[in-house]
């Protein structure tokens, strides 16, 4: 080839025999403008010879692919729920808002009805001492000694008023609206968690075992709360999430035995997410499993030995198909959210087979073994409602997802608000379906008597040196101990000869010899509960013939389920010389 031949490559520089060097250009293909071979579909994409080291003088310029500065939305799946935004504010209402609905709802008249005999028999045991109470559960209810303990501390600081006692069980009824509101969002979307909470606040039996004296209402908050913080740790593992799972495992069979049943939906939970790969979280849950419940096994197992106390609850046919109104507390409640909450589970997704063990292993357990545990009880599987609200709440949001979703061919703000209004509409009409019911709990529990309205009759009309002594079935003793507790003239329990703390037990043994015991009376208020209507025919028939033998009926008076009878020594009676000197009649006991 000719010096003077014109360079193929169509750049270089000359040297010095005023040729062209071909290989000045090492490297730089960079664009059409460097030569023929820069074909920016052949050599321009990016890794291409982009080897920076290269050749020395040389300089990797292939320019890389241009990156679209508005990538295309991808919608989220049923599986991979949209984004949660706003941070820890946005988590903050949502919590927030479903739990002051609730807290303002329970609240409302939380003084007014009167105690029940479970509620009296949390007060006479959290007012116990530690030693009294230590006899109290080794013959019965070892399995709330965490509750009663609490509420021993609680009382003490706050009174033992219904509204003072109820403010516990409030606080942490309320509080599970928020956190049911909560684990919607991590699992599902703020519309479906909010919508969950606020649902679940206006559910009647929300109010009504939030004013309660029992520790369902904690059950239903462990149970929630450990829920989510499993969720979280699923989600975002950490070690400090672990470990705090692993604390509210024992906080729910604290709280209640039955309620350990939703650890079948944690394991559900747990294995699901092994089949999507993650090999670590098997033995976190059952290294957090094991600690948790050497916490809880040992009063399990103190507590079986107990379950004599439940033996009456042998349920029927007919109970288990109430078990849905007895649950939301009105059909009117019950029927569309479990009827919504079914269709929840085909929105769901991996989260629907969770769920649907959560709602379902409890009260079939329940029942299964009733004639053993005697455990299938709405009030004790109280903490499956929350997740029937929550898949009722999916089924409502993504049935809207046609008026709201991306299907309405409208902006996001629009659709957005039309999905906020459909949550406010579906939280005002279960609201206007639940209101009766509601009202319903504010009323005396069905069955109990009127207590309150006989103490404030005694008290009334009572002189000193009266007696006191009770008929039926229904804990009367311990009924009307609380209700007269600050009346300090209020007539001596005159057949008492044990007390429940001398037996370790919430009843008394009453006096063997009847006759010497009254001696020391001149009045006796008999408080019957009979079913029959005969207000002696709940006693011993021995005591009933010793007081009607002594004493004639001055005035009855007939409550709700209860009849308070005044009775007075007759003249013979009084002239008996055989009354006189009774050491009985003087003995002082702890009531």
């Amino acid at each position: 080839m000719s010096p003077h031949a014109p360079a193929p490559y169509g750049g270089g520089y000359p040297d010095t025999s005023g040729g062209h060097d071909p290989y000045a250009g090492q490297g730089t293909y960079a664009g059409p403008a460097q030569g023929t071979y820069a074909d920016p579909g052949t050599y321009g994409a990016p890794g291409h010879y982009a080897d920076r080291g290269g050749y020395p003088g040389g300089q990797d310029t292939y320019a890389p692919e241009a990156v679209d500065p508005q990538p295309p939305t991808v919608e989220p799946t049923e599986d991979e729920p949209e984004r949660r935004e706003g941070g820890r504010f946005a988590a903050a209402a949502v919590f927030l808002v479903p739990t002051a609905l609730a807290l303002a709802l329970i609240l409302h008249g939380i003084g007014d009805r009167e105690l029940w005999r479970d509620e009296h028999a949390t007060w006479w045991a959290a007012t116990l001492s530690f030693h009294d109470l230590s006899l109290l559960i080794r013959s019965i209810d070892v399995v709330f000694t965490p509750y009663y303990v609490l509420m021993h501390f609680w009382i003490a600081v706050a009174g033992d008023s219904p509204t003072a006692m109820r403010i516990p069980g409030a606080v942490a009824m309320a509080a599970s609206a928020g956190l049911l509101a909560l684990l919607g969002r991590r699992l599902f979307t703020t519309q479906a968690g909010l919508l969950a909470g606020l649902a679940f606040a206006v559910v009647p039996t929300t109010t009504r075992y939030g004013q309660e004296i029992r520790p369902y209402a904690f059950a239903v908050a462990a149970v929630l709360l450990s829920t989510l913080l499993l969720a979280r740790a699923l989600d975002k593992p950490s070690f400090k999430v672990w470990v705090a799972y692993t604390l509210s495992v024992p906080m729910i069979g604290w709280s209640h035995l039955a309620s350990m049943a939703v650890l079948g939906a944690h394991l559900v939970m747990i294995l699901i997410a092994r089949r999507s790969g993650d090999k670590i979280v098997g033995w976190a849950f059952a290294a957090a499993c094991t600690l948790g419940l050497c916490f809880v096994i040992p009063m399990a197992v103190s507590g079986s030995g107990q379950s004599g106390q439940i033996a009456w609850n042998n349920p029927t046919v007919t109970d288990l198909l109430d078990f849905p109104k007895n649950l939301f507390g009105t059909w009117a409640v019950a029927v569309p959210v479990m009827v919504l909450g079914a269709l929840g589970l085909f929105f769901a997704g991996r989260r629907a087979l969770p769920l649907a063990v959560w709602i379902v292993l409890p009260p079939v357990a329940t029942y299964a073994t009733a004639a053993q545990l005697h455990l299938f009880l709405p009030r004790y599987l109280l903490f499956t409602a929350p997740a029937w609200v929550l898949l009722a709440a999916v089924a409502v949001v993504r049935i809207a997802g046609p008026v709201t979703g991306a299907k309405a061919g409208t902006g996001a703000a629009v659709r957005r608000g039309l999905g906020w209004v459909l949550v406010a509409a579906a939280v005002a009409g279960l609201a206007f379906q639940a209101l009766p019911g509601i009202r319903e709990t504010r009323h005396n529990a069905l069955g109990e008597p009127d207590f309150r309205g006989a103490a404030q009759i005694v008290e009334a009309g009572q002189k000193k040196g009266d007696g006191i002594v009770f008929s039926g079935v229904m804990s009367e003793r311990r009924a009307m101990d609380y209700e007269l507790r600050d009346d300090a003239g209020r007539p001596r329990d005159s057949l008492m000869y044990r007390t429940p703390q001398q037996l370790g037990s919430f009843g008394a043994l009453e006096c063997p010899d009847a006759a010497r015991c009254l001696a020391g009376a001149d009045r006796l208020w008999l408080v019957s509960t009979t079913l029959d209507g005969q207000p002696f025919s709940g006693m011993p028939r021995t005591t009933a013939k010793a007081i009607q033998k002594s004493f004639k009926v001055v005035r009855t008076r007939k409550l709700s389920y209860l009849q308070l009878v005044l009775l007075e020594r007759t003249r013979a009676a009084t002239d008996d010389p055989s009354a006189d000197g009774d050491d009985a009649a003087k003995r002082k006991v702890h009531t």
